[in-house]
């Protein structure tokens, strides 16, 4: 039997209008990978000797994105057609079965691709086979007509077709495998006469079967071929994906407390009774061995976490950590670089940058690993069965020796000594009474504001008439010295004026009546006096 070869073209110059993006649409993510690297991927494992992506003009981002492979421009979107032919010189001499995919259909798999040169290799060599897929709703998919001998006849575009036409639900998904050899001849052939002014690969059909060749199809199933075109696409696609990959992950033997909620990357690797708790993101590059635990509520990108260690929750491991076994990382820990030994443990909101822990060592609360000088990054070593206290920060490079411990709230710029008790901090004095003294200067004391007045010290509170109490302050509020009273003025009688006779003289002036002494009146009656007692006063 002659040996076989494979080349596959790309296609992949879609600018994705629907999506919005100046990102070229084929280097969106799934799972943590560009859709066009999810296709390379399955196309791997049937040893193409070419793989040539087909790219838009201002798309070099995806250029470097499927290095090593070969990419050639489509200068103007003119259609399917004219998108292979810009593969024309990559493919030259070559004369073997060529594949055509779609960058933006990530979900093809290589069993499937592998049905599909099967069958362009079987005894009736036909010239060009197309897979073929019947989704729930047809839509505007192009439609493949199949004769009574089971043979493709046409590829008729939904657009083009008539209503007789557009009842059938065999769809074409785009994807073929074509003889080499005919390739290029059969598409110098396609025109453009169509409602879109384009060159349909489709066309090729036609034209194979007007040559006299074998042309047929092979389904698959339409989940398969799905296409991303639309945000909302992509976002269904990617639901796709987790729930093939938390099936995948249980089916391996992880437990996922609440599989909704975790979220993996394409190559997340986890062994056996690995327990996942909600609300986990695996991000690329992550590893976990059997029997750890990652508590709910935890990021991890980059990471490797060894047999029998516990992560979170709530902790971030970050590209180069690596948990030792039986290593614990604690809740609200972030690491770095950093490489936890066996049973080594940072339990509690610390973080550890380009970092070594030793076996066994304690890492406390609040530590941090001051790795960053605003230039350059530096590393921290902490020997084995080191003990680092609360609070500390130690600013690298800087090394902790083994069994050392670390006062809390220690600050270490120097490296410590094996078995070494290293502290960093102020010595604390006291001052007594300083505090009260302090408040009372304040005017801090109780509820109030205290005002001195001389040697005399006065509390006072404002309240409005709702009861509430008005801000007042020692700056505000002021003690003024009383002012002595004022005796009460004695009261004045106006005279009356002098009354006239009926003749008109005056009467006899009268002695003035005397002045009218004010009465008082106390609040309290008047004590009656006793008599005195005949015996006198005892």
């Amino acid at each position: 039997m002659a040996e076989m070869h494979t080349a596959a073209v790309v296609l992949a110059a879609g600018k994705g209008t629907r999506m919005k993006t100046e990102l070229p649409k084929v280097l969106h993510k799934l799972a943590g990978r560009p859709m066009i690297a999810h296709v390379l991927a399955n196309l791997a494992p049937l040893a193409c000797e070419r793989i040539v992506v087909v790219i838009g003009p201002g798309m070099e981002g995806i250029a470097a994105a499927v290095a090593p492979h070969a990419t050639t421009l489509q200068a103007e979107p003119l259609g399917t057609g004219h998108a292979v032919l810009a593969a024309r010189a990559a493919l030259q001499g070559f004369a073997g079965d060529v594949l055509i995919v779609y960058g933006d259909c990530p979900f093809i798999s290589s069993a499937t691709i592998g049905r599909l040169l099967a069958r362009r290799r079987a005894a009736d060599h036909p010239a060009v086979v197309v897979l073929g897929m019947r989704p729930a709703d047809p839509a505007q998919y192009g439609r493949l007509v199949v004769g009574a001998d089971g043979m493709l006849q046409a590829i008729v575009e939904y657009r083009d077709a008539n209503a007789e036409q557009r009842a059938i639900t065999l769809c074409n998904s785009g994807v073929m495998a074509i003889d080499g050899r005919r390739l290029f001849a059969l598409l110098d052939r396609v025109g453009n006469a169509n409602a879109k002014g384009e060159y349909y690969l489709t066309d090729i059909v036609a034209i194979a079967r007007g040559d006299g060749a074998a042309c047929t199809v092979v389904e698959a199933p339409a989940d398969e071929l799905i296409g991303i075109n639309s945000r909302a696409e992509l976002a269904a696609a990617e639901a796709i994906l987790q729930n093939r990959l938390r099936a995948q992950a249980m089916e391996n033997g992880a437990t996922l407390i609440d599989p909704q909620t975790v979220f993996f990357s394409f190559d997340t690797r986890l062994g056996r009774d690995v327990v996942v708790g909600p609300n986990v993101v695996f991000g690329p590059g992550v590893e976990v061995a059997d029997d750890a635990e990652i508590k709910a509520f935890c990021h991890l990108e980059g990471a490797k976490v060894a047999a029998g260690a516990a992560i979170g929750p709530f902790a971030r491991l970050r590209p180069g950590t690596i948990v030792g076994e039986r290593a614990r990382i604690g809740n609200f820990v972030e690491a770095k670089n950093a490489n936890l030994g066996p049973g080594a443990k940072a339990n509690h909101l610390t973080y550890l940058g380009d970092a070594v822990v030793g076996a066994g060592a304690n890492v406390g609360a609040g530590t941090i690993t001051a790795n960053y000088d605003g230039f350059n990054k530096h590393k921290t070593e902490i020997g084995a069965d080191a003990s680092i206290g609360s609070n500390s920060v130690l600013v690298a490079p800087v090394k902790v020796g083994r069994g050392a411990i670390v006062g809390a709230g220690s600050v270490i710029t120097q490296s410590v000594s094996a078995d070494a008790l290293a502290l960093g901090r102020g010595r604390q004095t006291e001052k007594p009474g300083w505090a009260a003294k302090f408040r009372e200067s304040k005017g801090t004391i109780g509820k109030g504001t205290v005002v001195r007045h001389g040697d005399k010290a006065f509390r006072v509170t404002i309240t409005r008439p709702d009861g509430t109490v008005l801000p007042t302050g020692p700056s505000t509020v002021r003690i003024a010295p009383a002012k002595p009273a004022l005796a009460p003025a004695p009261a004045s009688v106006e005279p009356s004026p002098p009354a006239r006779a009926s003749n008109g003289t005056a009467p006899k002036t009268s002695k003035p009546a005397p002045k009218a002494t004010p009465v008082v009146k106390s609040k309290k009656p008047a004590e009656s006096k006793k008599p005195a007692s005949p015996k006198g006063r005892r």
